[in-house]
């Protein structure tokens, strides 16, 4: 941002700082100056390098203040804001002026007056002057006036001809899709429904902190003027300045945040000069539109802090002399804390971190030591990395490949993977044509990753097999955000040749569900008891006849399953995979799992393996179940063995075979005492599960 020293030196006591002066306070205050060009009027002309979040040095009030927190200059110098007067009013605005603004989430405050009488004709030396001093073009002295503030006080503002607004109205809006405005600049501009404008009763007028418009700019004619000072949310302005190719002063700072309670007297200074240097007349009041004004921020900051971050001692009454410079109250509250209210101006400080900052900053941060070595205090990892490093170490160890993907995908990849109660989240860039959608899933970014294997004909043992963690993105149908962390596993179908059978997909999904158990009883423990639950899949990419959910102990953390034909073969896959979504979160909490010892068992089992044919949609939860509550004497554990499908299962049915394990821990079991409790279990699935036993 370009400054004059002259216009600096105005807010200052004494004004007479240097250049070489104003170059080491900006620069020890965190703004070094790029460059320096001497004017023809004597001035000197500093383009200071500002920071994005320090929109309240943008203007010569600005740079003032820090130079006269800074101390650095050879002589202290006191911050003197200009004078605000009062011009004569008669007749109230509300005579002359109707405001509505229908966006106070994206306006929080539009403010206007009504100058009557103005004699709009060239500015005074001073004036033009103070604007050719940082690169502006004189244009009249009303226009003037607007863009003096602008570099003064940092709040942009803007003038219409109230005899060119239909209906004396201004009405803050979004603008009408097709709707047009001819700007400042003599360009037709074609608006969206995501810009936001001034208009009046029947037209837009201007683009909402970017760019007044041509029909009701203020010329030689003008007699009457409305002075309008706002603010806008910076999102809104820097989409439609992007969108249109526009860059001016007002928008660059209402991009980086302008408080409404900055407002009030930085209009009382723009219409006061005004009407000093047009002969105009004040309208009685101002006509205000918006949010409720926003509460003082108000910070506690420990001087305990202060020392233990920034490494020095700082004694109290330093830290409060640095921070009541930049015009932050202090007071000190009880326990050694101070209480700090934050000036309107300032909206980039909001936590005690910040403040910490300002009091290093205003000190010199070469007042920081530099230390030949540093204190490392060595802590034991956080429990979700260390759970990370062990869900990491299971999947290596079971043929997993880490991969680390980017996060946007196509549309067409991305909806075969969005919940059908949510909808993608797109961005609207140029630099992302071809992918421009945060993934809803990891399974998109892993299945074009299984594709450069393919095309690479990588072929290790057991298949590809990949894992990632990662967030995953998408919005609800009202446009609230999900974000959720998620690992997600990807897994060839085992197989020969160049097709897969039923039985090969079936393989697979045993697999991965093997998989997802390890990992499971890697954070929860050996206990943790895993079941897939058969479910209509979420979205298009599952396999409807392959799909589950996986519940952990009852609670759901997860989904497994076949992909499906249409997402494979999108992805240019020859042959189906098997993926498994797991929710990070739930997985990672109950880590590091308990640990429990037993002695090992003096007396040996008896193992009974039992083949019931059942139904084909019976899920083995539902066997689990029921050999729980069979109470089946001495019964150790019950464990899967495998499914048989053919002529001897029946159609529409299957073989289940599991295995039954009794043992009794003071003697050595006799099989008469077994089979009455596998004779009862029998009974028990013949009459709960309709299964009959295989012959």
């Amino acid at each position: 941002m370009d400054i004059s020293l002259r216009w600096l030196n105005k807010y200052l006591a004494p004004g007479d700082l240097t250049a070489d002066e104003a170059d080491e306070a900006l620069t020890h205050a965190g703004f070094p100056i790029e460059s320096r060009e001497a004017l023809a009027s004597g001035d000197t002309r500093l383009d200071v390098e500002v920071t994005s979040n320090r929109g309240d040095v943008l203007c010569h009030l600005g740079c003032a203040r820090e130079v006269a927190a800074s101390g650095m200059a050879s002589t202290p110098r006191t911050l003197m804001p200009p004078a605000i007067a009062t011009p004569p009013a008669s007749g109230p605005v509300a005579d002359a002026l109707t405001l509505e603004n229908r966006e106070p989430g994206v306006c929080p405050l539009f403010t206007a007056r009504v100058i009557r009488g103005v004699k709009v004709g060239p500015s005074p030396g001073w004036l033009v002057e103070a604007l050719e001093s940082v690169g502006q073009r004189s244009i009249n002295n009303v226009v003037d006036v607007t863009n003096f503030i602008t570099f003064e006080l940092g709040n942009p503002c803007h003038v219409f001809d109230l005899a060119k607004l239909a209906g004396g109205a201004l009405i803050v809006r979004y603008a009408g899709d097709g709707e047009t405005l001819t700007t400042l600049d003599d360009k037709p501009r074609k608006l969206v429904k995501t810009d936001l404008v001034v208009a009046d009763a029947v037209r837009p007028q201007s683009l909402a902190g970017v760019i007044g418009g041509a029909d009701s700019q203020v010329d030689d004619a003008t007699t009457d003027v409305v002075f309008e000072m706002a603010t806008w949310e910076p999102v809104t302005i820097r989409t439609t300045a992007r969108r249109l190719g526009i860059r001016t002063d007002a928008g660059h700072r209402f991009e980086r945040g302008v408080d409404p309670r900055t407002i009030e007297d930085a209009a009382r200074r723009a219409v006061a000069l005004v009407c000093e240097l047009t002969g105009g007349t004040l309208c009685e009041g101002a006509l205000r539109e918006g949010a409720p004004t926003p509460q003082d921020t108000v910070i506690t900051l420990r001087p305990t802090q202060c020392e233990r971050i920034i490494g020095i001692s700082i004694p109290v009454g330093d830290i409060i002399a640095s921070l009541r410079a930049l015009e932050v109250g202090v007071e000190q509250a009880g326990g050694d804390e101070l209480v700090c209210t934050i000036p309107p101006w300032r909206i980039d400080l909001t936590r005690e971190i910040d403040l910490v900052e300002e009091v290093a900053r205003t000190r010199g941060l070469d007042a920081v030591p530099i230390n030949e070595r540093i204190p490392v205090a060595v802590t034991p990892p956080q429990e979700d990395e260390r759970a990370m490093r062990e869900i990491a170490g299971v999947l290596t160890g079971l043929g997993y490949y880490e991969t680390v993907t980017f996060s946007f995908v196509s549309p067409e990849a991305a909806s075969d993977f969005v919940a059908h109660d949510l909808r993608l989240v797109e961005v609207d860039d140029e630099r992302r044509k071809a992918e421009p959608t945060l993934r809803p899933s990891a399974i998109p970014s892993l299945l074009a990753c299984r594709r450069a294997n393919q095309d690479a004909q990588a072929s290790p043992p057991g298949g590809v097999r990949l894992f990632e963690t990662s967030a995953v993105f998408a919005q609800t149908q009202s446009g609230e955000s999900r974000e959720r962390r998620t690992l997600t596993l990807l897994a060839d179908v085992p197989g020969q040749g160049a097709a897969r059978t039923a039985a090969d997909a079936q393989l697979g999904i045993r697999q991965v569900r093997g998989v997802a158990e390890a990992i499971v009883r890697a954070t929860f423990g050996p206990g943790a008891r895993v079941a897939l639950m058969p479910a209509t899949p979420t979205c298009e990419g599952w396999d409807a006849g392959a799909f589950a959910r996986v519940l952990v102990d009852g609670a759901d953390i997860g989904q497994l399953g076949l992909v499906s034909r249409s997402a494979h073969e999108r992805a240019g896959l020859d042959l189906p995979v098997v993926a498994c979504e797991l929710d990070l979160d739930p997985v990672l909490a109950p880590y590091p799992p308990k640990a429990s010892a037993r002695p090992l068992p003096a007396f040996p089992p008896i193992d009974r393996d039992v083949s019931l044919i059942v139904p084909e949609a019976l899920a083995w939860a539902s066997v689990e179940s029921l050999v729980e509550g069979a109470g089946l004497e001495r019964l150790e554990s019950c464990s899967f063995v495998g499914v048989y499908r053919g002529k001897q299962a029946g159609g529409g049915g299957k073989s289940l075979t599991l295995r039954l394990r009794f043992r009794d821990g003071s003697r050595t079991l006799r099989h008469e005492e077994v089979d009455p409790q596998v004779e009862a279990f029998v009974q028990a699935a013949t009459r709960e599960l309709g299964a009959r036993v295989r012959t």
